[in-house]
């Protein structure tokens, strides 16, 4: 047999499906006994199976290199899912849920009252220095009171089981189209799996993402014209922007299809002349949004496209702005913003950090620079950061610098460690590292897909799991233990 559980070892780490001696949790045993009856040739076939599908399927993602510029490379994945028990599920779902309505009235507040800084909760500088700030967008009050749409957030578990959110994704997150493929190529593999196992769908994302950008158009008509903007072939993403618009049946469309005319309304280039547009799910960066009121050279927006959306004749998802508060020193004061905005306790809690921009935190992380994880305020995708354990003496000194110099650019993060799940190593369950980032939808209710996208960090002991730096990703699976 392949896969012996009894040689399987979890060291000091959670792991997501097997407890202490090697005992799977509930939720997993179904599926560990089912694993343990395959042979080393069953395992070949069905990894065989999932490569061919990924290929068929066309599933890929584009990474950077100085030696070859951008690849396509076919998506890495593992088909030992991760299982995760419905009850708990729901618990996280509610404190997502809470999470990101704090966050939305909070980025209302701030391009409006700013009644959170007269009140003292969050400093004024916080908010004069930040990068994703947006002047132009001060006075506007989009629809619903929604800023961020689609949010990301990241969650990650430590060796007491305890779930954190690590960070929100709010400008455009990405990934949910790699969520709904695994789901695909896992039921094109183990298609006796799903009939046996109560496992929740989430195949139903596309058509509630099309109800959100339907809610959100200015115009009160039954079908709004709705476009999924991108910058292009060239982006990484492209893979989801493209698969994202044909499951709507949307258009897809670059900055160059799109006009805004003189009665500040969009309107799209179509072979029948011009076609007016209500909703823009884009996936450009606000910097590029509009050369009229950002940046002047970008050759991806629209010129005047926040004139209408600020003349409130076309929807933008997620709306300019929304990225003042995905920042990783507004992460540290989230549980205080929900405290003020909802007058609750924080459901899911953060990771403790610390404030560079604070003298007594700022300390303390220099002090202890070699135990922490160190992150600029508004990089993503793992660049740019320090992990203290695994840094060199160099490079932990480099940080040292970089954090007198621009203390408001960095936070710190004890590191976790993280949980982990069986992962397929040559025909071998090793365990390894991973995440996960549901996808919360908010409009005039708000919608948490069931699971998200589980990414694993590939390379033993590594905890960095983002595909760009060598790491995979796993269908998760909700399941109902209590329908079984």
């Amino acid at each position: 047999m392949a896969i012996r559980w009894g040689n399987y070892r979890t060291g000091p780490f959670y792991d997501e499906l097997i407890q202490a001696k090697n005992k799977p949790r509930p939720a997993a045993a179904q599926l560990c006994s089912y694993l343990r009856n395959l042979s080393d040739k069953d395992l070949e076939e069905y990894k065989t199976a999932a490569n061919t599908a990924i290929h068929v399927m066309g599933i890929t993602f584009t990474v950077y290199t100085e030696e070859e510029g951008s690849i396509d490379r076919a998506w890495p994945f593992d088909i030992i899912p991760r299982v995760i028990d419905k009850k708990e599920w729901l618990t996280i779902e509610q404190g997502l849920k809470q999470r990101v309505t704090a966050l939305n009235r909070f980025i209302d507040d701030l391009y409006n009252e700013q009644k959170i800084i007269k009140d003292g909760i969050v400093p004024e500088s916080l908010l004069i220095e930040s990068k994703n700030f947006l002047p132009e967008c001060i006075g506007v009050k989009p629809k619903h009171g929604v800023w961020a749409h689609i949010c990301g957030s990241d969650l990650v578990r430590d060796d007491t089981g305890t779930v954190y959110v690590l960070e929100d994704n709010l400008r455009v997150p990405s990934g949910v189209s790699y969520m709904l493929e695994n789901r695909h190529v896992m039921k094109r593999v183990f298609p006796d799996l799903f009939e046996k196992y109560n496992i929740l769908p989430v195949d139903d994302y596309p058509s509630q993402l099309y109800d959100l950008l339907s809610q959100m158009s200015p115009r009160e008509i039954e079908q709004p014209e709705i476009v999924v903007m991108t910058p292009g072939i060239y982006n990484s993403a492209y893979f989801e922007h493209a698969y994202l618009a044909q499951q709507m049946g949307a258009e897809l469309v670059v900055g160059s299809d799109l006009v805004v005319k003189d009665d500040d309304i969009v309107y799209m280039r179509t072979v029948e002349g011009l076609a007016r547009v209500d909703v823009i799910y884009r996936r450009i960066d606000d910097a590029f949004l509009d050369p009229e009121a950002f940046r002047k050279d970008s050759m991806l927006g629209v010129p005047g496209l926040m004139r209408a959306w600020k003349a409130g004749n076309v929807a933008l998802v997620n709306a300019p702005g929304a990225g003042v508060a995905d920042d990783k020193v507004v992460y540290a004061y989230v549980p205080d913003i929900i405290r003020y905005y909802l007058n609750e306790e924080p459901l899911l809690p953060n990771v403790p950090t610390y404030k560079c921009i604070n003298k007594d935190e700022r300390d303390y992380v220099i002090e202890n620079i070699d135990k922490m994880v160190v992150k600029p305020a508004n990089e993503s995708g793992g660049y740019g950061m320090l992990i203290g354990p695994h840094a060199t003496k160099a490079e932990r000194e480099k940080f040292v610098r970089l954090i007198r110099r621009d203390p408001r650019n960095y936070v710190a993060q004890p590191m976790l460690l993280l949980s982990t799940a069986p992962t397929l190593i040559e025909n071998k369950a090793e365990a390894r590292h991973l995440d996960l980032r549901p996808f919360i939808l908010s409009g005039s209710d708000i919608q948490v897909t069931t699971g998200g996208l589980t990414r694993v960090a590939m390379r033993k002991g590594s905890t960095v799991v983002n595909s760009s730096q060598g790491g995979g990703s796993k269908d998760t699976w909700i399941v109902d233990m209590e329908a079984e």
